[in-house]
């Protein structure tokens, strides 16, 4: 991968980064803004517009060849536009010209934030040096991507790999996204603290109901804490199972938010996986935390900019 710069935005429903990035994945400069996640599209935009500003100031970026995005999904790169389930304001959006515009014209690679944490974990972290993988992001909401054959695979719009929308519970709760039972409705760090609230647990004197403080409340011993977290994961089990038996992945690689409960998720999770891939080609399936971090969806962005600018297919990733 050569060593130009690009620009990379990684589009979420809490926070828009932005970063210039050099070719071996160092992030140069950065800016970032909350995401108005509720207001109209119009809104939303000024925000990106403002980590664009900001990174367009910088002294690098003379330097920059493209722009990269990993975007909160559905997004659908044919056509450039995104529908993020958690920014109402965005349907059909089409922010591939919008960015471009305010880049000064430079080339735009849109993905979804789950390929692009995939293509970062398999550029330079958990996922690195394995052919066949599914990475994924469990935070707020649950997204992924796939590595197929040693190259990333995003699929014709950009959403190949999107576990969390895998329905693994057929009569269970509906989900904003229409279906029902889906493993972001059960895995998410919202969900997490939902069920464990609806279950009886009760949070500290802070008054915290995140799903953090219910991973701390499971460290202790709580049972409904450690039940949420059980269920959790065997939501997470399920779905990977599912993609490892339809593709024959070697390794699960999970970040984001929950993840970070260590044990208390991944405990449980290898545990559940043993009742699920149990045909033999998927038994060697291993599960592991990602490594890439807070900076996976800038550096994931910056890695599909750098394959377009490149010319190189993303098994140079």
């Amino acid at each position: 991968m050569h060593t130009d710069l690009v620009a990379a935005l990684d589009i979420g429903g809490t926070k828009i980064a932005g970063a210039l990035v050099d070719g071996h994945g160092r992030i140069q400069a950065r800016a970032q803004r909350a995401t108005p996640a509720q207001e109209d599209g119009e809104t939303v935009m000024r925000a990106v517009d403002a980590v664009l500003a900001e990174l367009t100031a910088s002294p690098l970026w003379g330097r920059a060849t493209a722009v990269g995005i990993g975007s909160a999904g559905p997004v659908d790169a044919s056509t450039g536009t995104v529908s993020p389930v958690n920014v109402p304001g965005w349907r059909d959006f089409p922010l591939v010209p919008r960015v471009g515009a305010a880049a000064g014209g430079l080339p735009v690679e849109l993905i979804g934030d789950g390929v692009a944490i995939t293509a970062a974990e398999h550029w330079q972290g958990a996922a690195r040096g394995h052919d066949n993988a599914l990475c994924m992001v469990v935070s707020t909401g649950v997204g992924g991507g796939l590595v197929l054959n040693g190259a990333l695979h995003p699929g014709p719009t950009g959403n190949a790999g999107h576990i969390g929308h895998i329905s693994v519970d057929l009569d269970g709760d509906p989900c904003p996204c229409g279906a029902r039972g889906c493993v972001e409705r059960l895995a998410s760090g919202p969900n997490i603290a939902r069920r464990a609230l609806a279950d009886g647990w009760r949070p500290g004197p802070d008054g915290d109901t995140s799903a953090a403080a219910v991973a701390d409340a499971a460290r202790l011993g709580d049972p409904v804490a450690v039940a949420s977290f059980e269920r959790a994961a065997q939501a997470l089990a399920a779905g990977i199972a599912a993609t490892a038996t339809l593709v024959e992945i070697d390794i699960a690689v999970v970040g984001g938010g929950v993840a970070k409960a260590g044990e208390v998720l991944f405990g449980p999770l290898r545990k559940a996986l043993t009742d699920y891939a149990t045909l033999s080609f998927v038994r060697r399936l291993t599960v592991v935390p990602a490594l890439m971090g807070t900076d996976a969806g800038l550096v994931g962005a910056a890695a599909a900019a750098l394959t377009r600018t490149a010319g190189v297919t993303a098994a140079g990733v």
